[in-house]
């Protein structure tokens, strides 16, 4: 999956054995020749190319398919490990195998069976061709890596009280009809709006293509799922004043070495990652061509009235000309929405009461 790059200190090593080599035929191999060759190889540290104003370049098409499947926080069997064993490792490549069989069997005309719906050979999920499924399992226990056990923070009492505040007014807002009476009771996803920050760059089951383009003193990012736009500017500039939210919050960039640094805030309410504060919290994005093909994608979570400390996830971004930001179109193509809302009328008009609020079929 990734590409080693071939170092000057590699080729200086291999002249050097090469020279070396050339000698002792001859018969005068020099002293020393042995305790050089038992130096260990210096690897070089990446650095990615420039663009014509000197930027480091990371523009390109990405996918982060090959994360998937990997929980946020570390499960207690890996404790104190940031990577799973080659047996461990072995296990997943197999499961992963497994997964593209079934997925090719529910759409194999010759087997499919659609009086036994959800068994695997029956028509009940979307074709192949339309899943992004890894291409190698990955390595990581979590994606959490700050704190270095692998979990977010506890949790302030101010915001648990907050956040129980939070639901109960929603609930409140909710109450006398169902989960899904009106379209303001679909979250922001279903409605094709927005699936927030960082969730726009977070694995899904498709749609995990990521565009991300460069120009003097501003970086873009496109996303495949719902195709959202974001426009990053590095020429310094103050963020916006507090009172101006919006769904995907104000980005502010710059580089540090080879590295594209972004901060985020102002965030709107319905879009505060994972009950966050939307006043305060702020999102540090760190994007890093480590090789020609990956780039480093972090994220650093910091609210002080949140959580005991700021916590950072971390994922890969695999560069791939075949994975490109295809049109989503997912306003257009949201029929659930609206089979959903028409199917609720159709029961008023009937004077039926939904299945939902009474427990029945």
């Amino acid at each position: 999956m990734r590409q080693r790059v071939i170092s000057g200190a590699t080729v200086a090593v291999a002249l050097a054995f090469a020279s070396a080599g050339a000698i002792e035929a001859a018969g005068q191999a020099p002293a020393g020749a042995a305790a050089k060759s038992a130096k260990p190889e210096v690897k070089k540290a990446y650095t990615a190319p420039r663009t014509p104003w000197g930027d480091p370049d990371i523009a390109g098409s990405y996918t982060n398919k090959d994360e998937q499947g990997i929980p946020m926080e570390r499960a207690a069997e890996f404790a104190g490990r940031t990577a799973v064993t080659d047996e461990e490792f072995q296990a997943r490549e197999a499961r992963r195998l497994r997964q593209l069989q079934t997925d090719n069997a529910e759409f194999d005309p010759a087997t499919a069976d659609v009086s036994n719906a959800g068994a695997v050979g029956s028509p009940t999920s979307p074709p192949p061709a339309w899943l992004d499924r890894p291409k190698e399992a990955s390595r990581r226990t979590s994606r959490v890596i700050e704190p270095a056990d692998g979990h977010i923070p506890p949790i302030l009492p101010e915001a648990q009280k907050r956040n129980q505040e939070r639901n109960a007014v929603r609930a409140l807002a909710r109450a006398g009809h169902g989960p899904a009476d009106t379209y303001t009771d679909r979250s922001l996803y279903d409605r094709c709006i927005t699936r927030g920050l960082p969730g726009s760059m977070m694995p899904a089951i498709y749609g995990n293509s990521y565009e991300i383009v460069q120009g003097p003193g501003w970086v873009g990012i496109r996303y495949g799922m719902i195709h959202e736009m974001r426009m990053i500017p590095l020429d310094g500039r103050a963020h916006l004043a507090p009172g101006l939210r919006t769904y995907m919050g104000d980005a502010r960039g710059h580089f540090e070495g080879n590295t594209l640094v972004v901060e985020t805030t102002n965030f709107k309410g319905e879009t505060a990652y994972q009950g966050s504060n939307p006043d305060k919290v702020k999102l540090i994005e760190r994007f890093t061509r480590v090789e020609p093909n990956r780039v480093e994608w972090s994220v650093t979570v910091d609210d002080p009235t949140t959580w005991t400390r700021p916590w950072t996830f971390e994922i890969d971004l695999t560069r791939d000309a075949t994975q490109q930001v295809l049109e989503y179109a997912c306003h257009e193509g949201n029929y659930a929405m609206t089979n959903i809302l028409s199917g609720a009328r159709s029961d008023e008009k009937a004077g039926r009461t939904p299945a939902r609020e009474t427990g029945g079929e």
